[in-house]
């Protein structure tokens, strides 16, 4: 069985200061910690391409994990709406070639954001197990420096650049279970680009991740045979300290176990579920994580995930 063998991020160390952002925008501490969640937003140099980002994350990886030579990768996803350029070639053969990958390896992108991670760790798998391929890479990339207007202050405060990489392989520290998924593209006019600039409407999106999230995970755990006590964490989507705290709230089944880390990255995309599996899951005596990711599109996707 396909699983989740290690996790490695980059996050740039460069980046704004939110309190300074804050001050022009006239919002205080409370509104900067309370409601963004955020203190500072990692950016990516401007001569960095969302390549580069990937290419930062999987060589951590692969430092991590000696035992895994590049050579060996059969597949390479990357998750991206924000490619290189204006988006073709797809990212993942960029990739591929500045990773020095070998050229039997299978690569294509998956164009999804805040949910894309959820997607991509179940396309990753089916993908591996349906031609027999035994090493692979889902790498998440979606920093929108690229697009967010600098003046309009119901995005800039948001989001932070990132890049992580998962090994998917057999013999997994961590194996997939239950998920489910769901689509609604009649929400797309809420989170756009439109002339390389990136449009959201905040109560919208915050509106439909309140409605849906909190449902969308207690029929997971129906359909698997749980309760809310059989999970140790609930790792979902970093789209803000008031939107986790939120549907933390609305899911009204111990809070608490909603894990709410991003005071350091912002919201990173797709990459934020994989930032809190590496920093908090690995070492931890978790057996049971419930993950969710929701945005863009409108599209959202939970699962667990599991020890063996």
């Amino acid at each position: 069985m396909i699983g989740i063998k290690s996790i490695a991020s980059y996050v740039p160390a460069s980046g704004l200061d939110n309190y300074a952002q804050g001050a022009k925008f006239e919002k205080d501490e409370e509104f900067i910690l309370g409601k963004i969640g955020s203190a500072f937003l990692p950016r990516k140099d401007a001569a960095q391409e969302t390549s580069d980002l990937c290419v930062e994350a999987a060589n951590a990886l692969f430092a991590n994990n000696p035992q895994l030579d590049r050579q060996a990768i059969d597949v390479l996803i990357v998750v991206t709406q924000n490619g290189d350029e204006e988006g073709l070639p797809h990212t993942s053969a960029i990739v591929q070639d500045k990773l020095g990958l070998s050229t039997n390896v299978a690569a294509f992108d998956i164009s999804l954001g805040c949910s894309g991670y959820v997607y991509g760790i179940y396309a990753i798998k089916g993908f591996m197990e349906a031609t027999g391929l035994k090493n692979g890479l889902l790498i998440t990339a979606d920093p929108y420096s690229k697009i967010v207007d600098p003046e309009d202050r119901n995005t800039t405060m948001l989001f932070g650049d990132a890049a992580t990489a998962t090994w998917m392989g057999e013999d997994a520290a961590w194996q997939l279970g239950k998920a489910k998924f769901g689509t609604d593209g009649s929400g797309a006019p809420h989170l756009k680009v439109t002339d390389g600039v990136f449009y959201m409407n905040g109560r919208q999106v915050f509106n439909f991740a309140l409605l849906k999230v909190p449902a969308h995970l207690h029929e997971l755990l129906d359909e698997s045979g749980l309760v809310s006590q059989d999970i140790d964490a609930f790792c979902i989507h970093q789209g803000s300290a008031a939107i986790v705290d939120a549907v933390a709230r609305r899911f009204e089944g111990e809070p608490e176990k909603f894990v709410k880390d991003m005071v350091e990255t912002g919201n990173t995309v797709s990459s934020s579920i994989p930032l809190l599996l590496e920093k908090h899951m690995f070492d931890s005596s978790w057996k049971r994580v419930a993950i969710s990711g929701f945005g863009v599109g409108l599209s959202w996707g939970s699962a667990i995930i599991h020890r063996p």
